[in-house]
C-alpha cells in the first residue's frame, strides 16, 4: 500500500515515515501544497495523510484536486489545529477523518486500518489467478487457502501484478510502487525481487508465471 505523506515538519514525517515502513507501507513525502499537487496528479496513491498548515498554504486547498484525482481514495487530516470548527471544516471539505496533533502513532495506525476498512475505498476486494487470490484490503495471498508468507517488497510487486493480471505492468510502474520517491533503486533490485517472488509462486503451486517482456515489463498470467 503506498501513502503520500503531506507534512513539512521533518521531525514528524520522518517519525511518521518510520512507523509507517514499518507496517509494510510505502510512503511518498511531500513537504508543500505544489509538491503534493504534483503527487496528486499521479494518482498513484492508496491513502493521503495531508498536513493543514503547510509553507505555501492550508492543505484543504488541495482537496478538489486529490478527489479528482485519486477518486475513492482515503485522506486523513493530520494538524495541530484540533478545534470543532476545525475539524468540521475539515471533514465538510472531503477528508474522510481528522486527526489532530500531537498524536500517538499507533492511534495513527488504527485510524489508517478503520478508513481502509471502509467499503467506498475498496472498490475491488479480491483478484484471483490460477490457485492465487489476492486480498487488496489486507494485503494478503493467499494459494488454495494458504497465506503467502512474502517480504514486503514482493507482496507490493505481486498485488501490482494482480491488479493488472493478463496485462503487461511496464518496469516503471512496478518500480513506482514498489519504492518511494526518496529510495535508491538499484539497477537489478526489481529482478531480485521478481526472480524470488517467482519461485515463491511455483513452490505454493499457484499456477500462475511472471512472463518478462523484453525491454518493457512484466505479465502476470497463467502459464499456457
Amino acid at each position: 500500500m503506498r501513502v503520500l505523506l503531506v507534512e513539512d515538519e521533518l521531525g514528524m514525517a520522518a517519525a511518521m515515515r518510520t512507523v509507517l515502513e514499518r507496517e509494510g507501507y510505502v510512503v511518498d513525502h511531500v513537504a508543500d501544497l505544489a509538491d503534493a499537487r504534483e503527487a496528486a496528479r499521479s494518482g498513484n496513491s492508496d491513502l493521503i495523510l495531508l498536513d493543514r498548515t503547510l509553507p505555501d498554504g492550508d492543505g484543504l486547498s488541495v482537496m478538489p484536486e486529490f478527489r479528482k484525482a485519486n477518486p475513492g481514495v482515503p485522506v486523513i487530516i493530520i494538524s495541530a489545529r484540533g478545534d470543532v470548527i476545525d475539524r468540521v471544516s475539515g471533514l465538510d471539505t472531503g477528508a474522510d477523518d481528522y486527526l489532530a496533533k500531537p498524536f500517538a502513532m499507533e492511534e495513527m495506525l488504527a485510524r489508517i486500518r478503520a478508513v481502509r476498512r471502509r467499503p467506498a475505498s475498496l472498490p475491488l476486494q479480491q483478484v484471483q489467478l490460477g490457485r492465487l487470490i489476492y486480498d487488496l484490503g489486507n494485503d494478503e495471498a493467499t494459494v488454495a487457502g494458504e497465506r503467502l508468507d512474502l517480504p514486503r517488497r514482493e507482496l507490493l510487486v505481486l498485488a501490482t501484478l494482480m491488479r493488472r493480471r493478463g496485462r503487461t505492468v511496464l518496469r516503471g510502474a512496478l518500480e513506482e510502487a514498489v519504492y518511494g520517491f526518496d529510495d535508491e533503486i538499484q539497477s537489478n533490485t526489481l529482478d531480485s525481487h521478481i526472480s524470488r517472488l517467482r519461485r515463491r509462486l511455483a513452490e505454493a503451486g499457484a499456477n500462475v508465471e511472471i512472463h518478462p517482456i523484453r525491454g518493457v515489463g512484466y505479465l502476470l498470467r497463467q502459464p499456457l
